[in-house]
């Protein structure tokens, strides 16, 4: 018997990653999110051309409209959407698509179905 485990190809499972995203890379830095006139704090688990993997303390909702900043205030800040939440016992986990990248979804579109 083999001590691999099964791939996705093995499966059968479809790879759903968006050709948009590009590579990902792991990352633990802090990260600012605005809504509004609030302000949120969290941690990058990975970050994408596409988007980035938060971990929060205070909750979002799908569909929530952000600007995002990524490390220190000299980094850009950029227009984003959460589009997935895994809710956790300590907070969120969830997944952030930049909006001024190319490839990306309009605002005016609703995210895609997460599958």
């Amino acid at each position: 018997m083999s001590d691999s485990k099964p791939t996705d190809a093995d499966s059968g499972k479809h790879n759903t990653r968006r050709s948009s995203g590009g590579a990902r890379r792991e990352a633990s830095e802090r990260v600012l999110l605005r809504r509004g006139g609030e302000e949120i704090t969290g941690w990058t688990l990975n970050v994408s051309r596409g988007g980035v993997r938060i971990i929060v303390e205070d909750p979002l909702s799908e569909g929530d409209e952000l600007d995002v900043q990524v490390g220190d205030d000299s980094e850009p800040v950029h227009p984003a959407r959460v589009v997935w939440i895994k809710e956790q016992a300590d907070g969120q986990i969830v997944g952030v698509q930049f909006l001024d990248v190319e490839g990306s979804i309009p605002p005016s579109q609703p995210p895609p179905p997460i599958e």
